[in-house]
């Protein structure tokens, strides 16, 4: 499998790729089904069912909010806020969609989304079932879909029959580099003498051009930073009732402060790391743009490492971003081929932990490590987060996942640092971590899988 850095890092809205972009996309593409769909004429309303972590965590996710704009044609990397919001209002005054090439349908946003608190659907944790009926209530077209993590949607049969998603390529002969397994990218590396950014260059040069590549790490960088930027810039509560007041300005002007007195401690660089990621991941609660990394949950702590990579680090050059971003998209694919990035599949380990191993891994490599450093960095930020959970608040990408990103991202330097004081050679393969990523993601009861039954979601202050 070929997992593209423009698919690993994509732009969206917050505050969930597996829970708002997902099911934006699925109600997209439920519409495009339903314009070849030979009785669509016949078409009279929609009716949306939510299962699983989808229906669980979906009002705190804004899963509803996010379906209705997918039927409204809006897509995640496209979407203009301000006529969204224009449009939504529109919809529940309304209660109709006027989708082009389609009949005029009913829906009410209210009534016909449907939060099923049953056992999730058997393909995964993430389900959806979108079904169009006519004027008598009778179905004339439905589909199940799968939001499997980081904003990839699969059909119930594309699941079953184990598809690739969009944006990924089973065929090993199309690429250069083929590497499934991180044995067989040091395999390559070694009899190459490539570094890993330059393998996984040259299969994103299979179909584009040298310099789409590099106009896309332009756009995908300046997105990242762009998001970092905002977050650092803004004050003011978060949505979704838990008053969680943003932090970000507030520590970043601290530490402006203090920045050459005699006030600073020498542990101020990773309240640096902290407030980087903190400032996208407030953004992506608030339901900001931000690009997933490999998730929305999880997406502070790659731009987190890369700025501090630039702001702090001796020898940094802003011309190398793209080598951070093509090793750590590397790693990326390399977990969601043998595990999962999805929080309700894994839990958070399958979200900031991956995030936190690639992040690592593309800062080992700016920093001059060969790929058995690289390799190695990114196996000990991810196996100092097996286990984790995600239990997220009231359904919310806030307590403690904002603050779960700061974390990660001093995890992925920590770990890079360790990985360039030895020689790439250590114990545990980052191949058997992600096998034990996959395995204890399995056997993690599903209260701590993204469904706010478990937990710090279920142990709140009495105040």
């Amino acid at each position: 499998m070929f997992l593209s850095v423009f698919d690993v890092f994509k732009p969206g809205l917050g505050p969930s790729s597996s829970h708002t972009m997902g099911p934006m996309t699925a109600a997209a593409d439920f519409l495009d089904l339903l314009r070849r769909h030979k009785a669509r004429a016949a078409a009279a309303a929609l009716r949306v069912t939510l299962h699983g972590s989808l229906a669980f965590t979906g009002r705190g996710h804004a899963t509803d909010r996010a379906v209705a704009l997918g039927l409204l044609g809006f897509r995640p990397a496209d979407i203009a806020i301000d006529d969204a919001e224009r449009r939504l209002e529109a919809l529940r005054a309304e209660k109709r969609l006027a989708p082009v090439d389609l009949p005029v349908l009913a829906f009410d946003p209210e009534t016909a989304i449907v939060f099923d608190y049953g056992p999730p659907l058997p393909g995964h944790a993430n389900g959806l079932v979108i079904a169009a009926l006519d004027a008598a209530g009778a179905p004339l077209l439905s589909e199940t879909f799968y939001s499997i993590g980081g904003g990839f949607v699969v059909t119930a049969a594309q699941r079953a029959a184990d598809v690739p998603p969009p944006g990924t390529a089973a065929d090993l002969r199309l690429w250069p580099y083929p590497f499934e397994t991180s044995a067989a990218m040091l395999r390559m590396a070694r009899d190459s003498g490539l570094s890993v950014a330059a393998m996984k260059r040259a299969n994103e040069l299979v179909g584009r051009s040298e310099a789409e590549v590099e106009a896309g790490l332009t756009r995908i960088w300046q997105a990242m930073n762009a998001c970092v930027e905002r977050g650092l810039s803004r004050e003011g509560e978060l949505p979704g009732g838990l008053r969680v007041k943003r932090r970000a300005k507030r520590i970043r002007d601290q530490l402006e402060r203090e920045h050459g007195s005699n006030m600073a401690q020498p542990h101020v660089m990773t309240d640096w790391l902290s407030v980087y990621a903190m400032a996208v991941n407030e953004e992506n609660a608030a339901g900001g743009a931000v690009v997933t990394a490999p998730t929305n949950g999880a997406a502070g702590v790659v731009p987190a490492v890369a700025r501090y990579y630039l702001d702090h680090c001796i020898g940094a050059d802003p011309a190398r971003i793209p080598e951070f971003l093509l090793t750590a998209a590397a790693i990326g694919g390399l977990i969601k081929h043998n595990a999962s990035i999805s929080g309700a599949e894994a839990g958070c380990q399958g979200e900031v932990g991956s995030a936190s191993a690639m992040a690592a891994a593309g800062l080992c490599a700016v920093l001059g490590g060969t790929p058995a450093q690289v390799e190695n960095a990114a196996e000990i930020a991810l196996e100092h987060h097996l286990g984790m959970t995600c239990d997220p608040v009231a359904g919310l990408v806030q307590v403690p996942c904002i603050e779960r990103n700061g974390i990660g991202a001093t995890k992925a330097v920590a770990a890079a640092s360790l990985a360039l004081r030895g020689d790439g050679s250590h114990f545990m393969p980052l191949d058997n971590c992600i096998a034990a990523m996959r395995q204890t993601g399995e056997e993690m009861s599903a209260k701590y899988k993204e469904t706010s039954l478990g937990g710090l979601a279920v142990n709140l202050p009495e105040c």
